[in-house]
């Protein structure tokens, strides 16, 4: 009886914890269901520029993943050119994206992906063009 009682509130105790973990969205599943069908995560462009620039251009726009996200989340919602940080030639090209239907939990969850592609992953300081002091253009 001892081991049943145990067991049980062993259960129940973890019962919560798996909940919360069930209830907080992965943001690569969310960008796999509602993003990809525009945007690749490499070149080539689908009919959306690709993952790794976009997240390149919130790295060097923000300093924290939290302001990077933030601002990523809020564009996706209600996007607009003022909101936007990708060069005005991809407004131009691809037009802007239509608002997300998705909760505030989805869109952060996949903005804090999108944001984890960049950095070394964005190419962005690995290169050897100007700038790093090995191009051709010394």
């Amino acid at each position: 009886m001892k081991r049943v009682f145990i067991g049980l509130v062993t259960g129940l105790l973890c019962f919560p914890v798996a909940q919360s973990r069930a209830a907080t969205p992965d943001g690569k599943e969310v960008f796999e269901r509602n993003c990809s069908v525009c945007h690749s995560v490499n070149p080539p462009s689908k009919s959306a520029p690709p993952i790794l620039p976009i997240s390149g251009r919130y790295h060097m726009q923000f300093s924290t993943k939290s302001a990077g996200v933030a601002a990523m989340a809020a564009f996706m919602k209600a996007p607009s050119k003022q909101k936007s940080v990708i060069e005005p030639e991809a407004i131009t090209r691809f037009g802007l994206m239509p608002p997300m239907a998705l909760g505030d939990a989805e869109l952060t969850a996949v903005a804090g992906w999108v944001w984890d592609q960049g950095g070394s992953a964005s190419g962005r300081g690995s290169g050897r063009g100007a700038g790093q002091g090995a191009g051709g253009c010394n």
